[in-house]
């Protein structure tokens, strides 16, 4: 059973949201809140597989809630709710530990996907997402020596990191490395460890910001 909180100001989103959630057998509403403050409180006390965060709320905004959670060391995985797929929060919210993000108009079966998705781990980055992320990376100055990647990646997590970041699937990386699909998730599991982010976002995140991968490379 897959737990889910929703956290949205809105009570006739949350009241849609959640009766397309419990439509589902195998996932469950624990829990709502109307603030970014709730959130936070509410994910703490419920601790669910998941937290449906909208990026604009009172108090504080779904970001700032998803930063204290992420801080706080919460097992909580958050998928970010927002109105525009190119909201100019989107690059914060994945820094500040997003796992992906979805769009309020989604249908049902895109909703349970990404709740499913998302709660087994996996990262969810709609295209345009992406798109946003490496726009985001282009309006930056290049990287300084500061922010080389540091010591202690094997060149094969790096050939895995960069694959990352361009969208590939494990699937797909093994047959681009001529690898194993158990041993490319081992290689991913590493790095997860070794550069304490807690998912594939993140990888996606930390190599545009260290200059591993660039718009435009293959």
């Amino acid at each position: 059973m897959i737990h889910v909180l929703i956290a949205d100001d809105q009570d006739l989103v949350r009241e849609g949201l959640r009766m397309m959630i419990e439509a589902e057998p195998d996932i469950r509403v624990v829990a709502e809140a109307a603030t970014g403050a709730a959130a936070v409180a509410a994910t703490r006390q419920h601790v669910p597989d998941l937290v449906l965060m909208d990026v604009r709320m009172p108090e504080i905004d779904g970001i700032e809630a998803t930063r204290q959670l992420v801080k706080g060391g919460s097992p909580s995985r958050i998928l970010m709710l927002t109105t525009f797929d190119l909201d100019e929060y989107v690059y914060q919210a994945l820094k500040a530990g997003a796992s992906g993000f979805l769009l309020k108009d989604a249908r049902r079966e895109q909703l349970v996907t990404a709740v499913r998705t998302v709660a087994a781990g996996d990262q969810l980055l709609a295209p345009s997402i992406t798109r946003r992320l490496i726009e985001d990376y282009c309006a930056r100055p290049n990287p300084t020596e500061s922010a080389r990647p540091p010591h202690g990646l094997s060149q094969r997590e790096l050939d895995v990191i960069q694959r990352i970041a361009r969208g590939m699937t494990n699937a797909e990386i093994a047959s681009d490395l001529f690898l194993a699909e158990t041993t490319v998730k081992s290689h991913v599991a590493r790095v997860l460890t070794k550069l304490g982010l807690r998912d594939r976002v993140q990888v996606v995140v930390y190599a545009y910001e260290t200059g591993l991968s660039r718009p435009g490379t293959s």
